[in-house]
């Protein structure tokens, strides 16, 4: 733009665009850095309130006074002229510029009078000034402006909305951090990539304390307080409101997605077409239905807020007849109905309304099933069912005090009463006495469903606390019952796949995880899953898991997949990218406490793997502090991560300690999957010759492709065998396991390079393209051990590398070109390559001597 400004290519230069897409800003940076001494700028701005006066627009930048003389042909006493006032512009935009090329910048073209656009499009077409400006798309614009680009006087250029991407960008810039994934998708789809909009309603939550940061990850937590700017910006952008119209404005925003005919049903249609031609609502036909939505989402936000409650109340009571009336034939018009009922206090069927609340739950919308719940319950039609709901929310949402205090409030002593009570205390309040409280109320209850079910639950209790043998003990006896209920049997069968995942049958483990619709029995099973297909390796399934997460305000289920998503960057070895999901992981789960620890401690295991001692140990901190004994089962994940921080601390034997304990007592709790894991971590770290026999028998007795591949690993590094680690390396790669694969390569090239093998300038090249793939990773297997090279050598082989011809390195060093070509041939032999075009390669692999390499090598 700044070149179309200066002329420099030979034509101005319109932006096109929505309002607030940042067309405005894009003009002021240009004219901002025009050096006034070279260029005579002309900035000036169209208004609808002077739209009909002439000159109107132009006016701030000609003289206050109208010099008029017998030579324009007009009298001093009479009405200029437009011919004339156009010749008095011209003179007096001359006399300004005094001899320098004229910049005409026009903020909002559309909205110039009739004389400025006449007069701008004149100075376009002789070329007396070089015109660039913004325009808005969608509204009528004068034909001379129109006429700037269908000439080509100027170029135009429509500018789009913000990608996710851009948004996270503009985030991250504006905040001074990242922000977490979850919060940009709600953004940008709040604003749909509008600039203004995003700036306006980052202001308004941070005003109002609803984006904060964590862990250096900032966070929406979705709501935000109307500010007058804010409320200038969406009323700007919907313009002066007829009541029809706001009546259709206000009855869309209640009730969107609508039906068409209910809406002209309900209001005017003559209203509603205006809405539509205006651009307030958009009418989109899918089927045989016509449906209605708001044309922007902030829209329903704005109008939502600002409508008096008396109105709300009628509108949604409004809506809740006429969906009635129509039969409630959609699949979620049960739960818009009750929704509205409840908002408006119309009063609803109590076996409705928990209905509606059994639906919500069901759909994972814990908001809304927690509001549904808690007017069934003030109703006193709600009873036990009501409560459940609500007490399960509130625990899944980080309140576990107020679920208590919602069962307590039943005095029940039921047997779903009991369950549920111990699920809030062992994993709300992490009381470790909840799975005996459970086992005692069993054997005072002898009914099949009550043995079931307690059986079942119990089982995930001993499980989470690190009593495997228990918890598969209980499991067993639910399965192995044919009475017992499907609702027992699905809690046993997610206890047995994660013992089965932990116990080094990952396959056999996903194969017995079922989806349930069930948010805590989901949660479960999620986590068996993903403990499943972290022992298996499977960075691929993990993408898969967690690429669907719907964003429903389910933190907890959110944070452990954010979690799971930093695990699967660590193995790839996308480490600045798994610090970040770490982080948010951490950001997300702030209020908690199942998972928190867990997401420090993999923030702890990032820092370490990059070298960030300091880093390291202040998040294992954090780890330790939030660790709970009601979730031991998650204990191998910390003590792996602990032994990596000592390792970064520079006790390579210390974290080898560590991890030779975890490892024994993992085998002795029969949790074999995650035995492997650490002494896959041992192998890494230089004690391949005592675990590869344990591998091979865990080889033999698990299910998964990735034990066959550490067992490979262990072997080929207890016998110092390039080629095999080659091997190794390759498998790893296939796995998706990039950081291990460059581990199991630079232990390679350390070794061909010491028996000068053919093969370490190839075994160079995969390590560098795969430290390539794994910035900032610092760890001990992938300190290559560095060839014997002179100093001279080393100067000599930079040169080469960079593409200095021998001759002129020798002209540079003072040296014959027959020593240079001797020193690059024991270059060459240290290094493992045939010549030049593997030397720069070879030089990547190590360390210290790629930093120093040209750019262009």
């Amino acid at each position: 733009m700044f070149e179309a400004a200066t002329g420099a290519s030979g034509c101005g230069l319109i932006f096109g665009g929505a309002p607030g897409i940042g067309k405005s800003r894009l003009l002021r940076s240009v004219t901002e850095n025009l050096d006034p001494g070279r260029y005579a700028l002309v900035a000036v701005t169209g208004t609808a309130a002077t739209a009909g006066l002439a000159l109107a627009s132009l006016a701030p930048a000609l003289p206050g006074d109208l010099v008029v003389s017998p030579q324009n042909g007009v009298g001093p006493n009479a009405v200029a002229s437009h011919a004339g006032l156009v010749r008095w512009a011209l003179d007096a935009l001359h006399r300004l510029a005094a001899g320098r090329p004229i910049v005409l910048a026009v903020d909002d073209t559309h909205l110039l009078d009739p004389l400025s656009a006449a007069l701008v499009h004149h100075l376009a077409r002789t070329r007396q000034a070089t015109v660039i400006g913004t325009i808005r798309t969608g509204v009528p614009t004068p034909e001379p402006v129109r006429a700037l680009w269908i000439d080509d006087l100027v170029d135009r250029v429509d500018l789009g909305p913000l990608s996710a991407g851009d948004t996270a960008d503009l985030l991250q810039a504006v905040l001074g951090g990242p922000v977490e994934a979850r919060s940009v998708d709600r953004l940008w789809r709040l604003t749909t990539g509008n600039a203004l909009l995003l700036r306006e309603l980052v202001t308004a939550a941070r005003t109002s304390g609803d984006l904060v940061e964590a862990c250096g990850i900032w966070r929406w937590t979705g709501r935000f307080a109307l500010t007058p700017t804010l409320t200038d910006v969406v009323d700007h952008r919907i313009g002066p409101l007829e009541p029809a119209v706001r009546d259709v404005l206000e009855l869309v925003a209640f009730g969107a997605p609508l039906g068409l005919p209910l809406l002209v049903k309900a209001t005017d249609s003559a209203a509603a077409e205006q809405a539509e031609e205006r651009g307030l609502i958009t009418v989109t036909r899918d089927d045989r239905r016509t449906t209605v939505r708001l044309a922007h989402p902030l829209y329903g936000e704005v109008v939502r807020q600002r409508c008096p409650l008396t109105r709300a109340r009628r509108l949604q009571a409004d809506l809740a007849h006429l969906i009635e009336a129509t039969g409630a034939r959609r699949d979620d018009d049960v739960l818009r109905i009750a929704a509205w009922r409840v908002d408006s206090d119309t009063g609803t069927d109590p076996r409705r309304l928990l209905k509606a609340v059994r639906q919500a739950f069901r759909l994972h919308r814990l908001p809304l099933a927690a509001r549904l719940s808690r007017a069934a319950l003030a109703d006193g039609g709600g009873g036990f069912q009501a409560a459940e709901v609500l007490a399960t929310v509130l625990f899944l949402t980080d309140r576990p005090g107020e679920a208590l205090a919602v069962l307590d409030a039943q005095s029940g002593s039921s047997l779903r009463w009991r369950c549920l009570r111990g699920v809030v205390a062992y994993w709300g309040h992490f009381d470790t006495t909840a799975p005996d409280a459970l086992a005692d109320g069993r054997r005072a209850h002898a009914r099949p469903v009550e043995q079931s079910w307690t059986r079942a639950l119990e089982s995930l209790m001993r499980l989470h606390h690190g009593e495997p043998r228990a918890a598969r003990q209980l499991a067993g006896e639910v399965l192995d019952d044919p009475a017992s209920p499907p609702g027992p049997r699905a809690l046993a069968r997610t206890a047995m796949a994660h013992l089965l995942a932990a116990g080094g049958a990952p396959a056999r483990a996903r194969a017995m995880v079922e989806p349930t619709g069930n948010p805590y029995l989901g949660l479960a099973a999620e986590l068996a899953h993903g403990t499943a297909l972290l022992i298996a390796g499977d960075v691929a399934g993990i993408d898969k898991l967690v690429g669907t997460d719907d964003g429903d305000g389910f933190a907890v289920r959110s944070g452990y997949r954010a979690v799971l998503a930093a695990q699967a960057a660590r193995l790839r070895g996308q480490l600045a990218a798994a610090g970040q999901l770490a982080a948010e992981a951490c950001a997300l789960l702030a209020d908690g406490r199942v998972y928190a620890g867990l997401a420090h401690a993999e923030r702890a295991h990032v820092a370490a793997l990059c070298g960030d001692a300091d880093l390291a140990r202040s998040a294992m901190a954090d780890a330790d502090a939030r660790r709970v004994p009601a979730m031991a089962v998650l204990d191998p994940w910390f003590e792996q991560a602990r032994a990596w921080v000592v390792v970064a601390g520079g006790d390579q034997a210390g974290g080898v300690t560590i991890l030779r304990r975890l490892a024994e007592r993992l085998g002795n709790d029969g949790f074999h999957g995650h035995e492997l894991l650490a002494l896959l971590d041992l192998v890494r770290l230089g004690a391949a010759g005592d675990v590869a026999r344990r591998l091979q028998w865990l080889a033999a007795y698990s299910d998964n492709q990735l034990a066959e591949t550490v067992t490979w690993y262990a072997d080929a590094m207890a016998r110092r065998d390039g080629p095999a680690l080659l091997t190794a390396m390759e498998r790893f790669q296939r796995l998706g396991m990039n950081l291990y694969a460059a581990e199991a390569a630079a232990v390679a090239v350390s070794l061909l390079r010491a028996v000068r093998s053919a093969a370490a300038g190839g075994a160079a090249e995969e390590l560098a393209n795969l430290l390539a793939g794994c910035p900032g990773a610092r760890t001990p297997a992938l300190r290559v051990r560095q060839p014997a090279l002179t100093n001279r050598e080393r100067e000599i082989a930079l040169l080469a590398a960079g593409g200095v011809a021998s001759k002129e390195i020798a002209e540079r060093l003072f040296l014959s070109s027959r020593t240079v070509d001797n020193h690059l041939m024991r270059v060459y032999a240290k290094l493992g390559v045939s010549g030049r075009t593997e030397l720069a390669t070879a030089l990547r692999a190590l360390p210290d001597l790629a930093e120093r390499l040209p750019s262009e090598a």
